[in-house]
């Protein structure tokens, strides 16, 4: 609790200091909003290799791109490689949804604390409503073009 600490030496002393203090907050809270959107289409892009290698050849050639060079290997090299990767990947996903979970916490005390409410206008609202439109689309993952035959 590092954080909370912190926010107790530092002791807003104006209205100015606690909206900064918020707005601070409320920017990591997107951060990590962002990291972990980001993190499960790597997932989803992991799913789609391992789904489509996994039925092939295990001594087939494939290649895979480590750091910027693409090299040669086989599937039965690769398939474990990518399965621990995606692996590790949900695993620091779990971790920043704790993350998300403490910051959603350490935000609401704060609002609690200090009293804040935020006010939604027309224009904030209608832009709420075509965001939620446009995540619903998101994750969509489309077959290869022969199979819609």
């Amino acid at each position: 609790m590092a954080g909370r600490s912190e926010m107790q030496a530092k002791e807003p002393v104006n209205e100015q200091m606690i909206a900064n203090m918020y707005t601070s907050m409320r920017t990591e809270l997107n951060q990590i909003y962002s990291k972990i959107t980001e993190l499960e289409m790597e997932v989803s892009e992991h799913s789609l290799v391992i789904n489509a290698i996994q039925p092939l050849d295990p001594a087939r050639r494939c290649y895979r791109m480590i750091g910027g060079v693409l090299v040669e290997r086989n599937i039965k090299e690769v398939l474990p490689a990518v399965q621990r990767n995606k692996e590790g990947i949900e695993e620091v996903i779990a971790r920043l949804n704790e993350a998300l979970e403490k910051k959603k916490k350490e935000i609401a005390d704060f609002e609690a604390k200090y009293k804040i409410r935020i006010r939604k206008g027309d224009s904030d609202m209608k832009d709420e409503e075509g965001s939620k439109k446009e995540g619903g689309s998101q994750g969509v993952l489309v077959g290869p073009a022969g199979s819609a035959e």
